[in-house]
This record gives structure tokens, sequence and C-alpha cells, in this order.
């Protein structure tokens, strides 16, 4: 029952990223205030399978001087890594179920970032390794801060278990209680993602694509799935920490919507950072900012301590 679960669980979540393409196109077809896709099947619902087949047929590319068994391994590898993030998805029977699920999504999360640097140096482009060199700077600056918030949090529950979230958020949402840690969270999923404002390892005006240049077809395809399916992720687990965890009613699933469409509404919205203000961004705004709520919530959980004994 365990793999029949988690089976079903990855094909899910593999539709999920393809109507998540689809609903970006979409939205921001909307915002620009031109039509997005709405010829392959109703109202374009079919655009995806039609983009992923398109895709996987197309012709493979072999860079002369690559090195081609990395590079061609390593999108696999990264979605191998995305896909890895969902056996944390808290289920309450037939999965596993983690008592240390912040240390292993803490171990995942930061894997990424091998993916990313191999494939940017396995291409041997230049354009490629200005990338990763961007994307390894900036994962390991925003990794800091995305680990004392979540520390913080796993300090108020005392478990490192994701499901214990859902006692606590009962009568209150750790949103109203830490609000201005919740948008230093999702900018800091924005910035572990690659997403707008911060793509810096992706900036197509300057480095044509990042790291990912020298990939076409397949290994695009599956570099592609593997960023949607961590973005997902993310805002499951800002659902799962800030909004109310009860992952059985319909209302989770569309605050989890939601937040999609938040990273959608940014991307539309907002031009890309300057790098030197990102690096201020995340050491001299949002470091000092989840330290302080960091003892903040110790300062919270002696005093419920003192309440209680």
């Amino acid at each position: 029952m365990y793999l029949i679960s988690f089976i079903f669980l990855l094909v899910f979540v593999l539709v999920s990223v393809g109507f998540f393409t689809l609903l970006e196109r979409k939205v921001l077809g909307y915002i620009q205030l031109r039509k997005g896709p709405n010829k392959v099947g109703y109202m374009g619902l079919l655009q995806p399978f039609s983009d992923g087949m398109k895709l996987f047929l197309s012709e493979q590319f072999f860079p002369m001087n690559s090195n081609y068994m990395i590079y061609m391994i390593c999108p696999v590898l990264g979605l191998i890594q995305s896909l890895f993030l969902w056996v944390l998805f808290p289920y309450y029977i037939n999965c596993l179920e983690f008592s240390l699920g912040l240390l292993f999504f803490l171990c995942c999360s930061s894997m990424s970032i091998y993916g990313l640097m191999i494939c940017g140096w396995s291409s041997n482009s230049l354009y490629s390794m200005l990338g990763c060199i961007r994307s390894v700077s900036q994962a390991i600056s925003y990794e800091v801060s995305l680990s004392l918030i979540l520390l913080g949090f796993f300090l108020l529950i005392e478990s490192y278990n994701f499901v214990m979230f859902y006692n606590l958020q009962g009568k209150i949402w750790f949103l109203f209680i830490s609000f201005p840690l919740f948008f230093c969270w999702v900018s800091c999923c924005m910035a572990e993602s690659n997403r707008t404002p911060f793509d810096f390892s992706e900036g197509e005006s300057e480095l044509v694509s990042g790291f990912n240049i020298e990939y076409g077809g397949g290994g695009f395809a599956l570099l592609f799935i593997s960023e949607y399916s961590s973005i997902i992720f993310l805002c499951l687990l800002t659902c799962l920490i800030f909004l109310g965890s009860d992952i059985n009613s319909l209302m989770f699933y569309l605050k989890l919507v939601f937040m999609c469409f938040v990273f959608i509404w940014v991307r539309a919205t907002l031009p890309r950072y300057r790098y030197d203000k990102l690096m201020y961004l995340a050491w001299k705004c949002y470091l000092p900012m989840s330290l302080n709520y960091f003892l903040f919530f110790i300062l919270l959980k002696c005093l419920c301590f003192y309440h209680f004994f």
C-alpha cells in the first residue's frame, strides 16, 4: 500500500505540474491583456499534454565539448530530487510518516543546488556556467533564512513532524502570530525555486537562458518539471505552516492553488532584482528578521511553559 499510494501521489504531482503551467500561461495572458492558450482541447485544457509531447519527441542536443554522461543524467537526477520531497506529503495513512520531516526537507531541498551546478558545468558553456555560479550563491544565502524560519516554528510545535502543525492550528493560524515572517518565507521560497524576481540563474535578458541554455527537448522538459514540482511543494509547505494544515478539507487545496497563483502574480508584476540588492535583502533584512522571530518564539514557548506549569 505504501508503494501504490506513493505512485498515485507522483502521478497526480506530475499532472498538477502540467496544469500549473497552463494556469501560469492563462494568468499571465489575462494580466498582460491577451488570451492565453485556448486552441488545444476545450479552452486550451489539453495544452500541457501537447507541450509535453512536443518536448519529449523533439531532437536531443549533444554539445561538442560537454561532458556527455553527466550532461544527460543531470536532469533526471534533478527530477528525482524534486519528487523525493513529496515523500513528506503529510498523509495520515498508507504513506511514509516521518518523525524527522524537517531534517529530511532541509537535506533534500539543499540537494537541488547540486543539480543546477552540475547542469551548468557539464554543458561547457560560458552562459550556463555564469547561471550556475549565480544560483549557488543565491541558494546558499536564502537557505540560511529559510532554515531559521522553519526551526522557529518547529520549536513552537516541539516536533520535527509536519503533521503536528495541524494539532496546533485548530484555533489560530500561525500566519496571525508571524505576519511579517510570512512574507519573508514566501520571498525566500521564490529565491530557492529561482522564480521572478529572483530568477538570476535563468536571467533571459543577459544569460539567454542561464544554466539550462544547452538543454532542449527531453532534458529541458525534465528540468522544467522538477522546478515546477518543487514550487508546488513549497506552496504546500506554506499552507501547512502558516494557513492551517487540515489536509482533509477542500479549503486547504484552495489555499494551495491561491499560493501557486501568488507565485504567478509576482512573476507578472515585478521586474528582476539587481544582484547586490538580492544579497543585501538576504543578509541584512531576512536573516536579522528570522533571528529576531526565533528569539520571539523561544520567549513565547517559555511563557507558555511558565503559564501551564
